[in-house]
């Protein structure tokens, strides 16, 4: 079992800058990619980025290409994802999530842990 802690949501300006993090437990996440999701409300949740277990490679979802980064730490068991020029569009619950194989993913159904959320709200 892994379980996975985000952290790092807040209130923030539109074109301010925040980093989440997602610490994880139970067992290493070296071997897994590791995702990034949000969901705003009255949406479905929707991919915002993946980075393969080696950290290698990375895949984005438009609307964030260029102003997000996901990165991760496997020393900490620990990913991140720097977002920069927030926008109000941005707003959302985001999730971490760890995927079944250690390759890039980008469909929530091809994750299988994830964490409860945080919350990221950006003021116009």
């Amino acid at each position: 079992q892994v379980q996975l802690v985000e952290s790092g949501g807040g209130l923030v300006q539109a074109g301010g800058s925040l980093r989440l993090s997602c610490a994880a437990s139970g067992r290493t996440i070296g071997t897994y990619a590791m995702g990034w999701f949000r969901q705003a409300p009255g949406k479905e949740r929707e991919f915002v980025a993946t980075i393969n277990w080696s950290g290698s490679s990375t895949y984005y979802a438009d609307s964030v290409k260029g102003r997000f980064t996901i990165s991760r730490d496997n020393a900490k068991n620990t990913v991140y994802l720097q977002m920069a020029s927030l926008q109000p569009e941005d707003t959302a619950v985001y999730y971490c999530a760890a995927g079944r194989t250690g390759g890039i993913i980008t469909r929530a159904y091809d994750y299988y842990y994830w964490g409860q959320g945080t919350q990221v709200t950006v003021s116009s």
